[in-house]
């Protein structure tokens, strides 16, 4: 696989990360990658997936980087007081979140203004890895599909499969690269959202809009896994 394209300007330091890890990346495990022609080559949009090990941001950041896109996080803010880690950060444009305080909208509004200018946001509605015992997507979060709705940007659903071998959720923070495995990133067309724009963004309108987006990405993540997900008619979608 070729090293990828950017095809937007970036910070140099995001750059370099690329050059630097993009072959180390590709020889650490195997790819099956789907639906890259749904994420956009250009203009903002906001990429949501699921949640099953500590490295899926880099796995989702991988599969984006390989479509020639940047993508740009709604991070704890805990990351930013790390030393070395605070100017990665803030040197690739990450954004970063204080729950529960006033600094949280100013998280989404920064979020608002990126997709603007054309960036890809990354978000993980779920918010924290899945409990679900079988890591199937929990109820999802509002704050994508308000971002989305709020710009009128796309929301592309991607279900990811894999990580969780290297890396299981809540088991300790030691990789397990061998045997090598396959991770599976397989993106979908943008949520539906048209007969939700342009209404008063009520709770009711962002429950709706957020469990399409997780529906969307269970979907993906069926094809991904080759198998159907459990019932979720009785999920409750989260606020945010």
């Amino acid at each position: 696989m070729a090293h990828p394209t950017i095809s937007e300007d970036i910070p140099p330091m995001y750059e370099n990360i690329v050059k630097g890890l993009w072959p180390v990346l590709l020889r650490t495990w195997r790819h099956d990658w789907q639906g890259g022609e749904h994420i956009p080559k250009s203009g903002g949009f906001v990429a949501a997936a699921n949640h099953i090990s500590y490295l899926d941001g880099f796995t989702l950041a991988q599969f984006l980087i390989s479509q020639g896109r940047a993508p740009r996080y709604l991070a704890k803010s805990a990351l930013f007081g790390m030393p070395g880690v605070k100017r990665v950060m803030t040197g690739t444009g990450q954004i970063p979140v204080v729950r529960g305080s006033a600094q949280a909208v100013q998280a989404y509004e920064a979020a608002l203004d990126a997709i603007e200018r054309g960036d890809c946001i990354c978000v993980m509605p779920e918010g924290t890895l899945t409990r679900h015992e079988d890591l199937w997507p929990m109820p999802g979060k509002t704050g994508a599909a308000r971002i989305a709705l709020s710009t009128g940007c796309p929301l592309i659903p991607i279900g990811m499969w894999g990580t969780q071998d290297v890396l299981f959720p809540y088991r300790g923070v030691t990789p397990k690269p061998l045997p090598r495995k396959t991770i599976k990133v397989y993106a979908g067309a943008a949520v539906d959202l048209d007969d939700l724009r342009g209404v008063p963004m009520t709770g009711g309108v962002l429950r709706e809009a957020t469990a399409r987006l997780m529906d969307a990405i269970t979907v993906q993540l069926e094809r991904a896994r080759g198998e159907v997900a459990p019932d979720r008619s009785n999920d409750m979608n989260g606020e945010h």
